[in-house]
C-alpha cells in the first residue's frame, strides 16, 4: 500500500501546478462570463419584449395578439442566444484544457459540408420556420389549419410547428413541409351561421327576431365584451330542400367565436320556440296536388269482420 501511495504522491509532486491552476482559473472565468452573458441576454430580451409590446399597442394590435407574437419571437431569440453562448464557451474550455480547437473546427466544417448534402430538408425546415415567424403568419396560442389539419398552436420552433387538435392529439409539422396555413384567430375571428326556417315563415319577421337576439347578446355582460359588433344578418342565402336558409356572421375577438356562436344559436332556438317559428327537421310529407281526388281509405279487415258477425 505504501509504495502505491508514494507513487501517487510523487505523481502529484511532479506536476507543474502553475499551468493547471491557471487553466482552472480561466475555465472558471469562462463559465462565469458565460453566465453573465446569458443574464445580459435575458435582460436585453426582456427590454426588447416590452418594446415590442409597446409598439404593438401603438399600431392598434390587441394586447392578446401582441403578447402571442412577442412570446414566439422572444423564445426563439432566447434559444439562439443560449446555443451561441454554449458553443463559444465549449470551444474556449476545450482550448484551455489542451485540445486544439483549429483542427476540431476544420473537421466540423468538413463534417458539416458532408452532412449538409444529406440535411437539405433540415435547412429547408429552418428557413421556412424563420419566414413563418418573421412574417407573423401564426403565433403560439393561435388556432390554425396546417395542411388541412386544425388545432391550437402550442409551439413554434425553427424546425417544427406543433398543433394540438380538439381531441388532444398532437400533430408535429416540419416547417418545410407546410404547404398551406389558415389562421383562424389573426386579428379577429368570425362565427358564420346558416339557420334554416320553414317555407311558411315570414323571412323578414325571422330576421327581425334574429337581430333582436343578437342585440341582446351584444348587451350581455358576459358575452358582449367578446363581440366586436352586433351580428350581421346577410339575409336569405338559399332555398334548401325543406328550409329557407338565412346566413349571417358574428365578428369576435380571437378564439371567442365558438363561445359566442354557441350562445347565439341557443338563444335563437329559444326565441324561435317563443315566437312559434318552425325550424325544419328531416321528414317526409306526401302531397298529391289540388287536382287529385281524395282517396277513400277503408279498414277492409274491420268491415269484413263486422259483416261476418252481422250475418
Amino acid at each position: 500500500m505504501k509504495p502505491f501511495l508514494e507513487s501517487i504522491s510523487d505523481y502529484f509532486t511532479s506536476l507543474d501546478w502553475d499551468p493547471i491552476i491557471q487553466s482552472a482559473v480561466r475555465v472558471t472565468l469562462i463559465l462565469l462570463l458565460s453566465s453573465i452573458l446569458m443574464k445580459i441576454a435575458h435582460t436585453v430580451l426582456k427590454h426588447l419584449e416590452k418594446h415590442l409590446l409597446r409598439q404593438g399597442r401603438k399600431e392598434g394590435e390587441s394586447s392578446n395578439e401582441s403578447k402571442k407574437r412577442v412570446d414566439t419571437i422572444i423564445n426563439l431569440l432566447r434559444q439562439a442566444a443560449r446555443l451561441a453562448v454554449s458553443i463559444t464557451a465549449l470551444m474556449m474550455i476545450l482550448q484551455q484544457i489542451g485540445v486544439k480547437v483549429g483542427p476540431v473546427i476544420a473537421s466540423a466544417g468538413i463534417l458539416g459540408l458532408a452532412v449538409g448534402f444529406g440535411a437539405q430538408n433540415l435547412v429547408k425546415d429552418m428557413i421556412a420556420g424563420f419566414f413563418i415567424i418573421l412574417e407573423n403568419q401564426i403565433r403560439v396560442g393561435d388556432v390554425a389549419v396546417l395542411n388541412g389539419t386544425g388545432g391550437l398552436v402550442e409551439r413554434i420552433k425553427f424546425r417544427t410547428t406543433v398543433l394540438r387538435d380538439l381531441g388532444g392529439v398532437v400533430h408535429i409539422f416540419p416547417n418545410g413541409s407546410i404547404d398551406s396555413i389558415s389562421n383562424l384567430t389573426l386579428g379577429w375571428s368570425a362565427y358564420v351561421f346558416d339557420i334554416g326556417v320553414a317555407y311558411k315563415e315570414d323571412t323578414d319577421r325571422v330576421i327581425g327576431v334574429m337581430r333582436e337576439v343578437g342585440r341582446s347578446l351584444k348587451n350581455d355582460a358576459a358575452f358582449g365584451p367578446m363581440m366586436l359588433e352586433e351580428p350581421e344578418i346577410f339575409g336569405v342565402d338559399k332555398f334548401d330542400d325543406s328550409a329557407v336558409v338565412i346566413k349571417g356572421r358574428i365578428r369576435t375577438k380571437p378564439i371567442k367565436q365558438w363561445d359566442v356562436g354557441r350562445q347565439f344559436l341557443r338563444r335563437v332556438k329559444l326565441a324561435f320556440d317563443e315566437q312559434n317559428i318552425e325550424i325544419p327537421f328531416p321528414h317526409t310529407r306526401l302531397y298529391f296536388g289540388e287536382t287529385s281526388k281524395p282517396i277513400d281509405l277503408r279498414r277492409v279487415h274491420a268491415e269484413n269482420t263486422a259483416n261476418e258477425s252481422s250475418s
